[in-house]
């Protein structure tokens, strides 16, 4: 008797378990049918991402712990790269463009767009000089730097006639002076769009918070440290997450300025790549350098937080 009523609790069970499933089944379809829409939209961009980003990138970080004569996995390739003088160099100008890069970008945009937050005559006209930078391709703009702080370039015949200087002076050649002129070049390119990051942020900032707070007797410097900057941290970290991947990957600049002279993650990657013939390696410091990029990235989200601001 007992084990009749077992049966029929769990044949009871069974029922509604499947009919539990059939409603989820059922749910997914009719949910699939009202965002058909929607999914044929972002199928393009999710197969792009997919294709193009995350498979490439596991592709990489397989390449990198494989030895390619047994086909299995070490961590010979992350080894060799650590002990490798030009990695660990690469690996300080990687940081030290990225974060002096940043810091200049962020204090230049941010007078900018406060300057171009008042109104005044010839603000337009202003504005689309600035952005012009943002239009020109990165291989043309470092090409236009080499001639720029080449020995016989603009910048030396400029200080030679000014008597600045008595013979020209190599500003490539290598150490802080080389990775100065990365960032003064790369900050000619790309300041323009912190700026318009830090102009959108500032415009959307209600205008009766500045009318109180003169009213008050608040000074414009008070008004910019109690009122824009607190509301402008949104945009701030946007800001530098753009602009921190773009700098942690910077290629184009520093391979055509410096070459090897001052490599960053990206050229020392791309060396071992094309002339040490080295897939592995090069695996591997792309790898070391997404690593950097995510660890720098979440700390910082995990610093400033992530909440939003509530006018």
């Amino acid at each position: 008797m007992v084990c009749a009523e077992n049966r029929k609790v769990s044949k009871t069970g069974i029922s509604e378990m499947r009919k539990l499933l059939d409603l989820i089944r059922t749910d997914r379809l009719t949910l699939l049918k009202k965002k058909r829409f929607e999914i044929s939209l972002t199928a393009p961009l999710v197969g792009y991402i997919v294709l193009l980003t995350i498979i490439p990138v596991m592709y990489a970080i397989y390449l990198s712990l494989v030895d390619p004569s047994s086909n299995t996995l070490t961590i010979r390739h992350y080894r060799e790269i650590i002990f490798h003088f030009q990695f660990r160099q690469a690996v300080f100008n990687t940081l030290f463009i990225t974060l002096v890069g940043l810091s200049l970008e962020l204090c230049l945009g941010m007078i900018m767009a406060v300057i171009l937050s008042h109104s005044f005559r010839g603000r337009g006209v202003f504005r689309a000089i600035l952005l012009i930078s943002l239009g020109v391709p990165t291989i043309v703009a470092a090409a236009n730097m080499r001639y720029i702080f080449d020995t016989s370039g603009l910048l030396n015949q400029t200080l030679l006639r000014l008597g600045l200087l008595r013979v020209p002076y190599d500003w490539t050649q290598g150490g802080m002076t080389t990775l100065m002129t990365v960032i003064a070049a790369d900050m000619w390119k790309v300041t323009p769009l912190v700026m318009l990051i830090l102009l959108a942020g500032i415009e959307s900032i209600p205008v009766e918070l500045y009318e109180s707070a003169r009213i008050d007797g608040a000074s414009r410097w008070k008004e910019f440290w109690k009122i824009t900057l607190p509301l402008l941290k949104p945009s701030i970290t946007m800001a530098l997450i753009i602009r921190g991947i773009d700098a942690f990957r910077i290629f184009e600049l520093p391979l055509i300025l410096v070459g090897r002279t001052e490599p960053v993650m990206s050229t020392y990657a791309y060396f071992e790549y094309f002339e040490a013939i080295n897939i592995n390696t090069s695996a591997a410091a792309g790898t070391m350098l997404l690593i950097m990029i995510l660890v720098t990235i979440i700390g910082y989200l995990r610093i400033v937080g992530t909440q939003e601001v509530v006018y």
